[in-house]
């Protein structure tokens, strides 16, 4: 009887570990991790005009923070902006438009 509970168990742990990943979500990272440079991103959601949520290429997120003339107003859920951060601040910034 013993046996056939650990089996049981053990298959349950098994199953649960390789799902695991494909159900957890995305990693957050801060800003001023993600290193200098330009990037394709994808929008997750907009908090206001200065802050927005994003995916990155590497599937983390992140929430960028426009500064200067650059504005999230106008991006939407789930468009792709080409970025720039610099020191974990994003002055520039670009929607694609498919």
């Amino acid at each position: 009887m013993f046996v056939s509970i650990a089996r049981r168990s053990v298959g349950a742990l098994f199953l649960a570990a390789m799902l695991a990943p494909g159900l957890a979500s995305a990693t957050t990272v801060s800003a001023s991790l993600v290193p200098d440079g330009t990037y394709v991103v994808q929008v997750e959601a907009v908090k206001d005009a200065r802050h927005a949520l994003v995916l990155l290429p590497n599937g983390m997120e992140t929430t960028l923070t426009a500064t200067g003339s650059a504005s999230f107003a106008a991006v939407k859920p789930h468009e792709q902006i080409r970025v720039s951060i610099i020191a974990g601040k994003t002055p520039v910034l670009a929607v694609t438009r498919r």
